[in-house]
């Protein structure tokens, strides 16, 4: 049997974003979108929980080597056991652990019909550039702004991560800032250049992104960098930091700029509506919504990324609360970096970058984007 290594470097091979480990089943790669089961021989319950107990042993040993300056593998099995017992207990756990040289991972682990089941998703050790990864040039002009909002949104496996990594990496190499990152758990490690980096992950340097929230504009910071906006009490928290003088980045599950308002505000009960939309008008700088689409040549996706900036008509439709003419906004306001899905995708299509179908079904109106196409 390969071990939990061996098959992560079998995904990297195939440049692979995640590995699924599954009992009765092959393992399983997801390459540039799509799941695809491997040749390697149909994984039983013992070793998928001898790859479970690798995985936790590997993760408990970066914890304690990071705590440590030498290895005590028995601190190692013993915090490996620990955790193995709470996952036979029903408990899902999600970890992070590095293979040097290689990749950081993360790690999902859970039972399903009684045996243990693994979700890896692999991180590169080090954070694409905004270039690199080919987003819109208007985030390196946003990254240098003092203080705002920047939201990243898109649906799971989007790359919404990724494009926070490469914001902030962007400050990192052009700016001298104090940087917190509050996260759960910690992905990409953001190395020191011209900035002080901290990283604190929930449930080991701090007990929730609100605790952590409300202790770090004491921490003299100049970025907060937040995983995800999950609650209320994050978000009024995260709008009123980014209000008295802080860039702050973070990430939301919406699909459109539009409905990324509507969520934020509809978090809010009825009487503090029309504030929120006073403090979203003052305060966001920007809102992208990003989808992964496959490459019509070669391996590999491109992202397409809806981006709405806080123009003045955007800001006056914040201030009002009315997301119904945001679109036309977005459509309009190219003068202000600003693009729609749609037009995202017709660029891209017409720079044989991606497939009319894939473009079609990334679209956020289809029978729109249809037309759009037609005219050229």
């Amino acid at each position: 049997m390969l071990s939990i290594h061996e098959l992560l470097e079998c995904a990297l091979r195939f440049k692979a974003s995640d590995l699924v480990i599954k009992a009765g089943a092959a393992p399983a790669l997801r390459v540039d979108g799509k799941m695809q089961f491997t040749d390697l021989p149909v994984m039983l319950a013992d070793q998928t929980r001898e790859l479970a107990y690798e995985i936790l042993f590997s993760a408990s040993r970066d914890v304690l080597l990071q705590n440590s300056d030498t290895k005590d593998c028995d601190s190692e099995a013993e915090a490996a056991d620990t955790r193995m017992h709470a996952l036979e207990n029903q408990a899902e756990l999600d970890m992070v652990f590095t293979i040097p040289s290689m990749a950081r991972v993360r790690a999902n682990l859970f039972l399903q019909r009684g045996t243990i089941g693994a979700s890896l998703r692999i991180i590169p050790l080090h954070p694409h550039t905004i270039d690199e990864l080919g987003l819109p040039d208007v985030l390196k002009k946003l990254a240098m702004e003092p203080q705002g909002l920047i939201i990243v949104t898109g649906p799971t496996g989007s790359g919404k991560t990724t494009t926070m990594a490469a914001i902030l990496e962007q400050i990192n190499l052009s700016k001298h800032a104090n940087i917190f990152t509050i996260e759960d758990p910690i992905e990409y490690v953001i190395k020191d250049k011209k900035c002080v980096v901290h990283q604190r992950e929930i449930g080991r340097d701090t007990r929730s992104f609100a605790s952590a929230l409300h202790s770090v504009t004491r921490q003299s910071p100049d970025v907060i960098a937040i995983g995800e906006l999950r609650d209320r009490e994050t978000m009024e928290v995260a709008m009123t930091a980014a209000e008295i003088g802080h860039l702050v980045i973070t990430t939301l599950h919406t699909t459109s700029a539009a409905n990324t308002i509507d969520r934020i505000v509809n978090s809010f009960p009825l009487h503090l509506k029309q504030q929120v939309c006073q403090q979203l008008g003052a305060s966001l700088l920007c809102v992208t919504s990003q989808r992964l689409v496959r490459r019509s040549q070669g391996t590999g996706r491109v992202p397409a990324v809806e981006v709405m900036t806080s123009s003045p008509m955007v800001k006056k439709q914040l201030e009002e609360g009315d997301t119904a003419e945001l679109y036309s906004c977005v459509r309009d306001g190219s003068h202000f970096g600003m693009n729609t899905m749609n037009q995202a995708l017709e660029k891209l299509y017409h720079a044989n970058a991606i497939a009319y179908d894939d473009a079609v079904q990334f679209a956020g109106n289809q029978a729109e984007l249809r037309q759009m196409l037609r005219r050229h």
